[in-house]
């Protein structure tokens, strides 16, 4: 089977999966009061939109999580690539890193609420907090595993630590560190989702909630559909910066 075949299947399986939920919800086999047919779940994402409604909270979700990740990830990429490099640092950090990295942010969210308030600068924090370990650790392992031969080449020809860190350290981790930008963009997803649950008056995550409490099943269901594409978007435009970060690897 070529490529375009395979390609094919990514659109055939979920438009046969829409369809067989289209039949069951049609035919009563599934509830329609908790599964509304699809077409019903798309003829009210249109009426969102028309409102300007869906607009405005994605907007505003987008917003928190693009100042996370960006507050989030960036300091966690210089540091994973420094701890890398130096074995003190790291030796001095892991059993940090080690501790805070399995506690689920969204536990500590209350906290967070209690000394930034409920307002936009605990959402980002929560979002920021919840991906900078992970982007942390993949950008780490990538420069543990890259061969050491290339480092003791660099300083063979006199390479100074800068130079090591931007010419040796950060584009061997380079595939690690999307790698771990790739989750955490699905780990602020599902964060920002449950912080505008847990308290907001916007966003996707309040208008679930919202659709939930007054019983708009089909609103809930375009807050989660929309949820899912921000993240399959998400992924198409890392996987462009991908691209253009290292134009020497081979695509699929």
């Amino acid at each position: 089977m070529n490529g375009p075949s395979y390609r094919w299947l990514a659109v055939i399986s979920p438009l046969g999966l829409l369809l067989v939920w289209e039949i069951l919800s049609r035919t009563g086999v599934a509830d329609p009061r908790f599964f509304p047919p699809p077409s019903t779940i798309i003829r009210t994402l249109a009426d969102m939109v028309r409102s300007g409604e869906l607009p405005f909270h994605i907007g505003v979700s987008l917003r928190r999580i693009l100042i996370g990740f960006v507050l989030g990830s960036v300091p966690a990429v210089l540091l994973g690539l420094a701890m890398g490099l130096a074995r003190p640092l790291r030796a001095l950090l892991m059993p940090i890193v080690a501790a805070i990295y399995p506690i689920p942010k969204i536990a500590i969210y209350p906290l967070i609420i209690f000394y930034l308030g409920i307002g936009e600068a605990s959402k980002v924090t929560i979002v920021a907090l919840s991906i900078f370990f992970l982007v942390l650790l993949n950008t780490m392992a990538g420069v543990l595993g890259l061969d050491r031969a290339y480092f003791n080449i660099a300083r063979a020809y006199g390479a100074g630590a800068r130079s090591i860190f931007t010419t040796v350290a950060m584009p061997g981790a380079m595939p690690q560190i999307f790698t771990g930008l790739k989750l955490a963009m699905g780990f602020a997803l599902i964060v920002i989702v449950g912080a505008e649950l847990l308290g907001s008056d916007a966003g996707i995550g309040f208008l679930i909630w919202r659709s939930y409490q007054i019983f708009a099943i089909e609103a809930m269901y375009v807050g989660l559909l929309v949820t899912a594409m921000l993240g399959w978007l998400a992924t198409i435009a890392l996987d462009w910066l991908e691209r253009l970060a290292m134009p020497w690897r081979p695509t699929n």
